[in-house]
């Protein structure tokens, strides 16, 4: 009995040591992969959209030689299945990217041609005002921030309360946005938003700092 009580002592001590320890803090290596660089539109569109979510790491994985018809089908599915914030025209754009990157398709091919057409049609078309909430849900920017506490990026109170009083604040957080970049609040690299023509990016910069 003697013996039991003081092995049941030293397993409370031992609880007690545990729950009073400090939290265990993990950090994880840089991310390295990369996507393959492409002149085709859906390059620069899979970097700023997919990589909110996953690593390149993911892509690469996926079985050679996939078509044009599964790649867009894969990139539907990130956007039925997992609500990734891109539209049926995003999904043709990256779909044609990753066929002809990583797949078995051409950039020469009809299809994969078809597939860029929305996006000049959208060039042509004269850009309508957009107001900045319809912004941050298109582009993914509220998977990483929040208005009021920090989530992967600091919090959009933070940032204007850092630009606060600088004549340049408009115009820096604009570029920020537009070229992304790492170190200014984090290793974590913000991916570039260079789709988001000037017009955008003032909307942004102006809501951030009102914050």
């Amino acid at each position: 009995m003697k013996r039991l009580t003081t092995l049941l002592c030293a397993a409370q001590i031992c609880f007690a040591g545990v729950a009073n320890a400090a939290p265990l803090s993990i950090s994880l290596p840089p991310e390295t992969a990369a996507l393959k660089p492409s002149p085709l539109p859906g390059y620069k569109l899979a970097q700023q959209k997919c990589s909110t979510c996953h690593s390149a790491d993911y892509i690469n994985f996926q079985p050679p030689g996939m078509t044009l018809a599964q790649w867009t089908a894969e990139a539907g599915k990130m956007q039925q299945v997992y609500g990734a914030p891109i539209s049926n025209e995003d999904v043709s754009i990256i779909g044609a990217y990753l066929a002809v990157t990583y797949g078995s398709a051409q950039s020469s091919d009809a299809d994969v041609q078809a597939a860029h057409s929305p996006m000049g049609q959208r060039a042509a078309t004269p850009a309508t005002k957009v107001d900045a909430m319809a912004l941050l849900q298109n582009n993914a920017c509220l998977s990483c921030h929040a208005f009021d506490h920090k989530v992967v990026g600091p919090a959009y109170h933070e940032v204007a309360a850092k630009y606060a009083g600088d004549p340049q604040a408009a115009a820096k957080i604009a570029a920020s946005i537009q070229h992304g970049g790492a170190g200014k609040w984090g290793q974590i690299p913000m991916p570039p938003y260079t789709q988001l023509n000037p017009e955008d990016l003032q909307t942004l910069a102006a809501f951030i700092l009102a914050r």
